[in-house]
């Protein structure tokens, strides 16, 4: 049996995850799941599937957590330093789909232990790459991708030599304004920018799609992932969502992966690699679809591409300042302070104005929270200003 983690295990990514691995229990054991507030979500994945310890982010629910799991055998936990317990047991594959930052240092200490490391949690390439990288190295883990596009350009790549390879192209649907005048998009509301055209995916995530600034952390994350430079990679808005990136070689050909919209597949990759399985996934009927459609990125619409670029040729712990700042904005954004392109507006002012000295430091742990800490003050005190 193989020994497993879900980190965000109530989220899309985690629940994606859980669906798989639930179709095959007597394969797995699973050793630890982690969930935030939705104690009965969390509580009833971890019973079925018999997990050794169930883990909430939030300390205040560690008893309604308790509570749930009475009887089951299955061991409750709260807090920061139980998720870094956590993540500290042995494990075959850890899935990182913690939102945010906050799945940087887990994701950290997995690969300590020499784990598999399933990679959903794309901040933590674009908060601290090299630091993921080199811990890797250092312990022999793997890191393997998740991000769909992330997953597509990785199976792209199998059996290529990375020096044949001229260009990245990341696939974007455009998100729920995709078509929308310009003008429009200053009155855009939660519940209009929290609705995905094409994919089934949390609150957050979803508003990041409208923005671009889920595709402005992949921008970062394909630099440091698969180590090609800012130049090579490139963004195409696709509003079907069909092929989710492609590679182009010096020959000229391209190298598309196509398959529906559905987080299953990337995650099952992942999950099996090296070996495909058999998936739950839709089978694609080309002829039906008719047609797929490309169009380039507007970055007066997605100001968020720009800075992803900015963020990629300063480099240091820009990425870290970057995230933060996007996260604090889209906060913002979500409790009703900012409007929609207000979002960006904040994000670009911090880059722009914080100290170089933090974002040149040296990259460990301890700069990386603290470049994230500071980033977020500041950016707190922009919308301050704009509220006022």
């Amino acid at each position: 049996m193989r020994r497993v983690s879900i980190f965000g295990a109530t989220g899309s990514i985690g629940q994606n995850t859980i669906d798989l691995i639930a179709r095959d229990p007597d394969a797995y054991d699973v050793v630890a799941l982690t969930g935030a507030s939705n104690i009965a979500q969390l509580a009833a994945d971890a019973i079925r599937l018999k997990a050794n310890v169930a883990v909430t982010a939030e300390e205040d629910r560690l008893e309604e957590l308790r509570v749930a799991l009475a009887g089951s055998g299955v061991d409750a936990a709260a807090g920061q330093g139980a998720l870094i317990e956590a993540a500290q047991r042995p494990a075959d594959w850890v899935m990182s789909a913690i939102v945010g930052a906050a799945g940087l240092q887990p994701g950290i200490c997995a690969l300590e232990q020499g784990a598999t490391l399933a990679l959903a949690n794309k901040e933590s390439l674009v908060c601290a790459g090299a630091l993921i990288l080199g811990t890797a190295k250092q312990h022999g883990a793997r890191l393997l991708p998740v991000d769909s596009e992330h997953s597509a350009v990785f199976q792209a790549l199998v059996g290529e030599d990375m020096d044949a390879v001229e260009r990245i192209i990341i696939t974007a649907s455009g998100g729920a304004f995709r078509d929308w005048p310009l003008e429009d998009l200053a009155h855009a509301t939660l519940d209009q920018a929290s609705c995905h055209p094409n994919w089934d995916m949390g609150q957050r995530i979803t508003i990041d799609s409208a923005s671009m600034f889920n595709k402005a952390l992949e921008l970062i994350e394909t630099r440091e992932y698969f180590g090609v430079s800012p130049k090579q990679i490139e963004v195409l808005v696709h509003p079907e969502s069909m092929i989710h990136a492609m590679v182009g070689f010096k020959d000229g050909a391209l190298m598309a992966h196509v398959g529906p919209p559905d987080m299953r597949h990337a995650i099952g990759y992942a999950l099996h690699w090296p070996k495909r399985r058999a998936l739950p996934v839709e089978r694609l009927d080309l002829a039906a679809i008719g047609a797929l459609t490309f169009r380039p990125p507007d970055e007066v619409r997605w100001p968020a591409l720009r800075l992803a670029r900015e963020v990629m040729e300063r480099g240091g712990l820009a990425g870290a300042v970057f995230n933060a700042a996007k996260e604090t904005a889209l906060s913002g954004f979500i409790d009703g302070h900012l409007r929609f392109p207000q979002m960006a507006e904040v994000v670009d002012h911090v880059l722009n104005s914080l100290d170089p000295s933090h974002i040149d430091a040296q990259m460990t742990l301890d700069n990386v929270m603290q470049a994230d800490h500071m980033a977020r003050q500041a950016a707190a005190r922009v919308i301050e200003q704009k509220t006022g």
